[in-house]
């Protein structure tokens, strides 16, 4: 009798265990292929969401437990998911404003550079300026007649621009061109004289008679930018609203802004205040403004623990040039321009001063840095700030770029847990030109040399430093795991044992990216607990043939559980 009445307390156990109904989700995804970035379960068919976070990872049959009633339900039919791309260093402003003025990124010819000046000048009144950004003289598919020092000169810009001044900005952000009317009012003419065209920190390119060419690198473009009206309110809204647009499009759920001053800080918390903010915002103070860091050590870092949209606990650091306009800072001439080794653009001084004062504070010091002398100070500056505090374990001090690197600091990175915050799609449009600025040695020893810093222990992440490339994650990936141009050249790749593999190249995108905001524990893999951030691709990126990744592309974008981009 006995043992009936305990197989019947049992059989009410196990009955009352089987019809346990799973806790319901707000949103469920079914019959996907989903690669989680989580070593211990590292693909899934499904995954169900409640309140922005991940609720379960599984089969399609166990996620189905969750659905409830209320449960919006997303059939995937076999397209690719991904945890949601972190974009690790762009400018977002830049983004939204290069939408609004003259987009020279796909310029191929002077010529043609001149021919959208000339059509922005028929529509603007005498004296307004045109502005734009992204030629790169590197880039053109034919050179005009006349270079001074690797650039074109203004003639032509000023036969089509006499009474509107022109500024354009280089794709690298490190120099501009401007007409003579721009160089007339700004007090800049014939500079004759024992350093000619020397700008601290730049230089204004001359002709052999001393005349400015209308091209200024690094510091010295600012004799001319300073002298553009100031934007309206209305324009910044109008230009983050569109670049949020472009980042949701391109699969991007988080945002690594790579210096920006209070007046961003302030837009972009305005947004989320009214519920338009659609990408997780890491927002690094600009160094260029010294009253701001001031203002910022006596408050300190603004961490969002709640919602995760909005954190400012970083400051950037602009160090050098770029390799393009030979502004990147060298240890050695560079091979095509004897003489000449790039540009300390901000002191070293400062790189001490503010790496000391943040750490102690726990604000990161994220340092451009292009060339192997802007490197090495870099890291020497690093290490002895460490040194003073030594209680400072979790710094995550970051170089930007981290193009070129001398051979003996590439160990540094990994031994001193500097973070290397690159750009793969550099190598893709730099790598055939690049050469020619430094040569076949210091390309091979210490350029783009993703699995050399890997290797040392070092967190790679990846990004596009749009507006200097389109913000499309799709073509770094592309190169980060081919390490060719975007028109599939050469066979192989450049210095091939550098590619990343195609499980590296995603972490680059998401779990390193949340790593190098501190967020790793929030985001960046698709796991129970962490936000339901979410790429979703019409072909699988981890197993298609490599030219089929750059006909990928994005269908969905989702941030928080909500579905922020979909296309139809």
């Amino acid at each position: 009798m006995k043992y009936f009445y305990l197989l019947g307390i049992l059989g009410i156990i196990l009955f009352s265990c089987s019809s346990k109904k799973a806790e319901p989700a707000d949103l469920v995804f079914t019959n996907g292929i989903v690669y989680t970035v989580n070593e211990a379960n590292p693909t899934a068919e499904a995954v169900a969401v409640k309140g922005g976070l991940i609720l379960a990872v599984g089969t399609t049959a166990e996620i189905s437990e969750h659905i409830g009633d209320q449960t919006e339900v997303i059939d995937l039919q076999g397209k690719t998911m991904t945890p949601g791309l972190i974009e690790s260093h762009a400018h977002l402003m830049g983004i939204g404003y290069n939408k609004l003025e003259l987009d020279l990124m796909y310029v191929k010819t002077y010529d043609e550079l001149v021919e959208k000046v000339a059509e922005a000048v028929a529509k603007a009144k005498p004296g307004d300026w045109i502005t734009g950004r992204g030629w790169h003289q590197d880039k053109w598919i034919e050179k005009p007649e006349k270079m001074v020092k690797g650039f074109q000169t203004n003639d032509k810009l000023n036969e089509v621009s006499a009474d509107n001044p022109v500024y354009l900005s280089h794709a690298s952000g490190h120099a501009s061109f401007t007409n003579a009317k721009a160089l007339e009012l700004a007090g800049i003419s014939n500079l004759k004289g024992e350093r000619p065209g020397e700008v601290e920190g730049g230089e204004i390119i001359l002709d052999e008679l001393g005349n400015p060419t209308g091209v200024l690198t690094e510091r010295a473009s600012g004799l001319v930018a300073r002298l553009i009206p100031e934007t309206t309110p209305e324009k910044d809204e109008q230009a983050l609203t569109l670049a949020l647009q472009e980042l949701v499009e391109k699969g991007i759920t988080s945002f690594h802004d790579a210096g920006s001053g209070q007046e961003v800080i302030d837009l972009v918390q305005k947004f989320k205040n009214e519920g338009k903010l659609t990408v997780r915002q890491y927002i690094m103070l600009t160094g260029r403004q010294p009253e701001l860091l001031e203002e910022w050590y006596k408050k300190g870092p603004m961490i969002d623990s709640s919602d995760h949209m909005l954190t400012v606990r970083s400051i950037k650091l602009n160090c050098d040039g770029a390799l393009g306009p030979r502004g990147a800072w060298l240890l050695e001439d560079y091979t095509d321009r004897p003489g000449h080794r790039g540009h300390e653009t901000l002191p070293m001084s400062v790189v001490t001063e503010v790496s000391e004062r943040a750490l102690p504070l726990g604000f990161q010091v994220c340092a451009h840095a292009i060339g192997d002398r802007a490197n090495q100070e870099i890291l020497d500056r690093y290490e002895a700030a460490l040194a003073k505090n030594p209680n400072a374990t979790d710094h995550r001090f970051r170089i930007e770029h981290a193009q070129h690197i001398h051979p003996d600091d590439i160990p540094r990175f990994g031994e001193l847990g500097v973070i290397a915050a690159m750009q793969a799609i550099h190598l893709s449009s730099d790598r055939p030109w690049a050469i020619d600025r430094l040569g076949e040695k210091r390309i091979i020893d210490g350029a783009y040399v993703w699995q050399k810093l890997m290797k040392t222990g070092a967190v790679v992440t990846n990004g596009t430093d749009a507006p200097v490339e389109p913000v499309d994650p799709l073509p770094s990936f592309y190169a980060s795991v081919t390490r060719k141009t975007l028109q599939g050249m050469p066979e192989g790749g450049y210095e091939a044992d550098q590619k990343m593999t195609r499980a590296e190249a995603l972490k680059s995108y998401t779990l390193d990216g949340a790593f190098a905001e501190f967020e790793e524990d929030f985001k960046g893999s698709i796991e129970v607990g962490k936000a339901a951030d979410f790429t979703i691709y019409d072909k699988d990126i981890m197993q298609v043939a490599e030219e089929e990744i750059l006909t990928t592309k994005v269908m969905m974008t989702v941030v928080a559980g909500k579905v922020v981009f979909s296309k139809q």
